[in-house]
């Protein structure tokens, strides 16, 4: 069932109130190192690309050194993020475009984002959200696709762009990029994908996949059985 404004605005209302900050769990100072941490984080989690960065920018601290490295290096940095040799190529041929035609500065639109080895459209709109306060549509995790179609805020679609497209259609734009921050914090601790934790979650009101499964009803029957 399509969800009305008020049930969008309330579902994004109960989230900030979880999750006040919204924010990336990516670790970054420079715009380019969260660029690149994004890349790294691709079949790896941001808590082991948080302990991998540290090294690499310790050993590589600028653009310009990053785009004079040897890849094979880079590479020693990163391998435990797994598909390690495509990332360190990717990030070592983005830091030189970065230094050869941005002037050592990420880009600040979509189109020249998407220019740059590596980068999708979630890399993109993570960085025009985060770095230049530009609404966007983070939506390549698989928890914002998972939840977003649970939700009934799509139609449980699992194609990024389609997924995209449906929400940019029904989000606040200024409250787009840090609304799928908050459902990838969500997915991880409470709308767990192989054993989601329904009765402790507080979008259950607006829940297509909630109310699907028998709502209250059914989960007083599992405590009952439980108690049995």
């Amino acid at each position: 069932m399509k969800k009305t404004k008020d049930q969008v605005r309330a579902i994004v209302e109960a989230l900030k109130e979880l999750y006040p900050d919204g924010i990336c769990s990516l670790e970054y100072r420079k715009d380019y190192e969260l660029l690149f941490s994004v890349r790294l984080a691709a079949q790896c989690t941001d808590e082991r690309v948080n302990k991998v960065t540290p090294a690499l920018y310790a050993r590589f601290p600028t653009l310009e050194s990053l785009a004079q490295a040897d890849i094979s290096e880079v590479e020693e940095y990163i391998h435990s993020t797994g598909f390690f040799r495509a990332k360190a190529r990717d990030i070592v041929l983005a830091s030189q475009m970065l230094v050869r035609e941005y002037g050592g500065k990420v880009p600040d639109t979509m189109e020249d984002l998407l220019r740059l080895p590596g980068v999708g459209r979630k890399t993109a709109n993570l960085i025009l959200g985060d770095v230049y306060h530009t609404p966007g549509v983070v939506v390549a995790d698989t928890h914002c696709i998972r939840i977003s179609g649970l939700l009934g805020l799509t139609d449980g679609s699992k194609d990024p762009g389609k997924v995209e497209q449906q929400l940019r259609a029904i989000l606040p734009p200024e409250e787009s990029n840090d609304f799928c921050h908050r459902l990838v914090l969500h997915g991880r601790a409470v709308c767990i994908a192989r054993r989601p934790q329904c009765q402790n979650c507080v979008l259950r009101p607006w829940c297509d996949y909630f109310t699907k499964n028998g709502g209250e009803d059914k989960e007083k029957s599992k405590e009952k059985k439980g108690q049995k």
